[in-house]
């Protein structure tokens, strides 16, 4: 009875091997592909990451600073964004943070260049994002070692998976938000840029983005939150970062070291919170101004 109700277990054992079959004819016959695009993308990864590792301290915390004021505006913002990321070298991790920001980075920009396009289709077609939204359900909700097993056999272990596991756990968000600000656009606003003559593109490029600003800047947010929140499992395939210590932790069952480790990723998630967060309380004073 039980195997007539459950099919003999056939469905899960069909799945399984279906995976399996396609991943090994991926390695088989797009190992060279996939290699390439690995090397294509660990350059620019590996070459800021030097960047931000040997460059003085103080260099990358007054343009933390800096950045933080030019998104906000208030000098009293930028100086606690500049003291917080002081404060987790004091916690003996600036290299790690700067591993961990580099990947965050390089992660976040794949999110931003996937995520805006796909978020404008999914905003212009009904049909798109019926068929966008269960795949974003599922990249939202599957564990996150279910799509590391497959990634880290197509480009092996280290930074290169780690990022894009980052990628399909963190881009969900900005579509969602970008297809939401894009249809809260005002039709008003975007029939009369129609009536004078306004080709689509113009619509798209200096009405509807413009005016989704504020939207698309939360989604960029809750890319950064969702990317940050990734640290710790990439470290398991070698991204190290942060996250490494917060892993060796647990391993050596050092509830200090552990401790140090999240302290440094809650510090460097509200760095980039705030700042993003003013930058799109920013956009948002912007779009009323021009409503």
């Amino acid at each position: 009875m039980e195997d007539y109700l459950f099919l003999g277990e056939r469905v899960g054992s069909a799945i399984r091997n279906a995976t399996n079959t396609f991943v090994r004819f991926l390695v088989t016959n797009y190992g060279d592909a996939f290699e390439a695009f690995s090397n294509a993308l660990l350059r620019p990864l590996v070459w800021l990451e030097g960047v931000l590792r040997d460059s003085p301290a103080i260099v990358i915390i007054i343009a933390v600073g800096l950045l933080a004021y030019l998104a906000s505006r208030r000098i009293g913002l930028a100086v606690a964004m500049a003291v917080a990321l002081w404060f987790v070298g004091t916690l003996g991790l600036w290299t790690q943070a700067m591993q961990t920001i580099a990947i965050m980075i390089v992660a976040v920009v794949l999110s931003v260049i996937i995520g805006i396009p796909v978020g404008v289709l999914t905003a212009k077609s009904d049909r798109s994002r019926a068929i966008i939204n269960p795949i974003l359900d599922l990249m939202q909700t599957i564990p996150s070692f279910v799509y590391l097993i497959p990634a880290v056999m197509l480009f092996g272990l280290g930074k290169i998976p780690a990022v894009l596991a980052t990628v399909i756990y963190a881009t969900p968000p900005l579509i969602r938000l970008t297809d939401l600000g894009i249809r809260q656009v005002d039709r008003e606003v975007v029939e009369a840029s129609r009536a004078f003559g306004a080709s689509r593109w113009q619509m798209l490029t200096g009405v509807q983005i413009p005016l989704a600003m504020p939207s698309i800047m939360q989604g960029i947010n809750q890319t950064m939150m969702m990317a940050l929140a990734m640290v710790v499992i990439a470290s398991m395939i070698g991204a190290r970062g942060v996250g490494q210590t917060v892993l060796l932790g647990l391993q050596r069952n050092d509830a200090g070291q552990g401790l140090v480790g999240g302290i440094a990723i809650v510090v460097l998630a509200i760095i980039f919170d705030r700042i993003s967060q003013s930058a799109g309380s920013r956009a948002q004073k912007h779009r009323h101004l021009a409503q």
